[in-house]
C-alpha cells in the first residue's frame, strides 16, 4: 500500500530491534562492527550499504532523510550538521573552476557571504539577480552557468519567486535549479513539483521546531546528491545522531506545527495592516503581497513569518525590540516560541547598505517568527512595544 508523504514522515522507521521498541533508539555509535573480514571488505569498497563510520552514514540520521525525502517527493538526500554545511556542499560537490553561479540576490547572510568570499576563492564566478524580476533571469546566464540558487520565500524580506518559471529556464539551459526551502518546509511547498533538481534546508528552523539542535539536510536527483555525499563523507560536516533522533521526531508533528503556525501569523499580519507606525505589513498570503497569487499556488499556507516596516528607522528598531515583553530576542526562527530579529543589524549586518537596500532590507525592517502561543498574545506584544517607538 503506497501512503501519503506525511503519514511516512511518521511511520518510516529503522528497523525495530529484538527489544521490540515502538519509538526509534538513537545510535550513539562512532563507528559500526563487522561479522567477519570479507563483510567488512565489501563495504569499504562501496559494495554494501553497511554502515562504517557515524560521518559516513548512520541508522537514526537516514531515517531522517529518509523521512526528509518522503516530503519533498526526491529520490535520494544526506543529512549534515547544520543548514549552511548542507548549502555549502551543495555548491562544492557540484560547481568546479570556471563555472558560474546564479543566485537570486534575497538570500541568508551566510549564504551571501559563502558566494561572495569564499568561491571566488576557488575560481567560481557567481552573479546576483533579482529575486522578483524573473525577465532578467534568463539575460544573466553565461555558457558557463552551472547552477541557478534561489530562496523562496526569501529572508528576511519574504519576496516570493515563480518556482514553475525558474524550474522551466533551468530545464530550458541545462542548469542545477538549488532551491532553499526552509522557510515554507516541505509540507507547505515541494520544489521538485516545479523542476527543483536539488532541496536544501536549515533543519534547525521549523523542522526542529523548538530552538534545540542543529541540522540540515539536502535531497534532490540520486546522481547530485552522490557527489554531495561523497564530498561530505570526506569533508565531515556529519549530523549528530542525537540531532537525528530529535529531528526525525520533529517531523512526526510538523504539519500540524506548521497550520498552527500559520494561522497566527495571517491573523497577526492582518491585524497589524494600516499600524499608524508601520509603512507596511509584508505576509505571503496577504492580499497586499505582490507575488501572492504566486505563494498561494506553490505553498499550502503562507508560513509562520511575516515582516514590517517601522516608519521611525533604525532608532524605532531599537526601541520596539527592547520594548517586548514575550517575545524572543535570538538568532534563530522557527521556534514554539515567538521571535523578533532585525536583519539590518544582526543576519544582514555584512551585507553593505546598498546591498542591503537592493533586497529591501531597510533600518526599520523586523522580522518576526510566529510561535505557537495563543495569537492575541503575540498580536498584544507587538502593539504595546509600537506604543513606545
Amino acid at each position: 500500500m503506497e501512503y501519503h508523504p506525511l503519514t511516512k514522515a511518521i511511520r518510516i522507521q529503522t528497523e525495530r530491534t529484538n527489544e521490540m521498541e515502538h519509538s526509534t533508539p538513537m545510535f550513539l555509535t562512532s563507528s559500526f562492527m563487522f561479522e567477519n573480514a570479507e563483510d567488512m571488505r565489501a563495504a569499504f569498497a562501496d559494495e554494501t550499504d553497511d554502515n562504517i563510520y557515524s560521518r559516513f552514514s548512520n541508522p537514526g540520521v537516514q531515517e531522517f532523510t529518509d523521512k526528509m525525502c518522503a516530503l519533498e517527493g526526491a529520490e535520494a538526500g544526506h543529512a549534515t550538521a547544520s543548514g549552511m554545511s548542507a548549502v555549502f556542499a551543495s555548491f562544492m560537490a557540484l560547481l568546479k573552476a570556471g563555472d558560474h553561479l546564479l543566485a537570486c540576490n534575497s538570500i541568508f547572510g551566510s549564504t551571501h557571504t559563502i558566494i561572495t568570499k569564499y568561491l571566488p576563492k576557488y575560481g567560481i564566478e557567481y552573479s546576483y539577480v533579482s529575486a522578483d524580476n524573473p525577465e532578467e533571469w534568463e539575460a544573466a546566464i553565461r555558457p558557463n552557468t552551472k547552477m541557478f540558487y534561489l530562496e523562496t520565500p526569501t529572508n528576511p524580506g519574504l519576496d516570493i519567486i515563480d518556482l514553475e518559471a525558474a524550474g522551466k529556464l533551468t530545464k530550458k539551459h541545462n542548469i542545477i535549479l538549488n532551491v532553499d526551502n526552509c522557510f515554507a518546509t516541505p509540507v507547505n511547498q515541494r520544489p521538485i513539483e516545479y523542476g527543483a533538481d536539488l532541496v536544501v534546508h536549515s533543519a534547525t528552523k521549523w523542522i526542529d521546531g523548538q530552538g534545540r539542535v542543529l541540522g540540515g539536510v539536502v535531497v534532490g536527483k540520486k546522481e547530485l546528491v552522490k557527489e554531495i555525499f561523497l564530498f561530505c563523507r570526506s569533508s565531515g560536516p556529519a549530523l549528530s545522531p542525537f540531532n537525528a533522533w530529535v529531528l526525525s521526531k520533529s517531523l512526526e508533528t510538523l504539519d500540524v506545527r506548521m497550520e498552527r503556525h500559520a494561522a497566527n501569523a495571517l491573523n497577526v499580519a492582518t491585524k497589524l495592516q494600516g499600524h499608524e507606525k508601520l509603512t507596511w505589513v509584508k505576509y505571503p498570503f496577504l492580499p497586499s503581497h505582490p507575488k501572492s497569487d504566486i505563494a498561494r499556488k506553490q505553498m499550502k499556507n503562507g508560513g509562520g513569518l511575516f515582516c514590517f516596516e517601522l516608519k521611525g528607522g533604525l532608532e524605532s528598531g531599537r526601541k520596539f525590540l527592547d520594548s517586548l515583553q514575550l517575545m524572543s530576542l535570538t538568532a534563530n526562527l522557527g521556534d514554539t516560541r515567538s521571535i523578533a530579529s532585525h536583519p539590518a543589524s544582526t543576519t544582514h549586518a555584512k551585507l553593505t547598505e546598498e546591498e542591503r537596500q537592493a533586497v529591501g532590507i531597510t533600518p526599520g525592517l523586523i522580522r518576526i517568527s510566529v510561535g505557537l502561543e495563543y495569537a492575541d498574545d503575540i498580536l498584544n506584544d507587538i502593539l504595546q512595544a509600537l506604543e513606545k517607538c
